[in-house]
């Protein structure tokens, strides 16, 4: 399996893993969107708390055709980066696109961009 597929297959299984961890309930949905030939994974919770709506991102993923893996939002105490490196997803593969570029030079085993 080339390098694409193997990463598409990585980020699947973590985020369907972290979707099963936060269930749906009577006010709120938990929607998990993976669009595999864009390279676009989403996890997120709508519904409405009261008389506040409720639309919040958990989980923004990219892929992009040059292999690298674009953590676009981490809203989980998890640290997705290191579980996709965990799970075989090169770290020098791996951007911190929700930090800074200065941020992510202070981290030089992952990406820059």
């Amino acid at each position: 399996m080339d390098k694409l597929n193997t990463y598409r297959a990585i980020i699947q299984a973590v985020v369907t893993e972290i979707a099963e961890m936060i269930p749906s309930d009577k006010n709120s949905e938990t929607q998990l969107i993976m669009d595999r030939e864009g390279g676009h994974y989403v996890l997120f919770s709508i519904g409405w708390q009261g008389i506040m709506r409720e639309y919040l991102p958990f989980v923004h993923i990219d892929i992009k055709p040059d292999g690298k893996v674009w953590i676009q939002h981490d809203g989980t105490d998890l640290k997705i980066a290191l579980l996709l490196a965990e799970k075989g997803i090169a770290k020098h593969d791996i951007v911190l696109a929700f930090q800074s570029l200065n941020r992510r030079k202070l981290l030089p085993e992952f990406a820059l961009n």
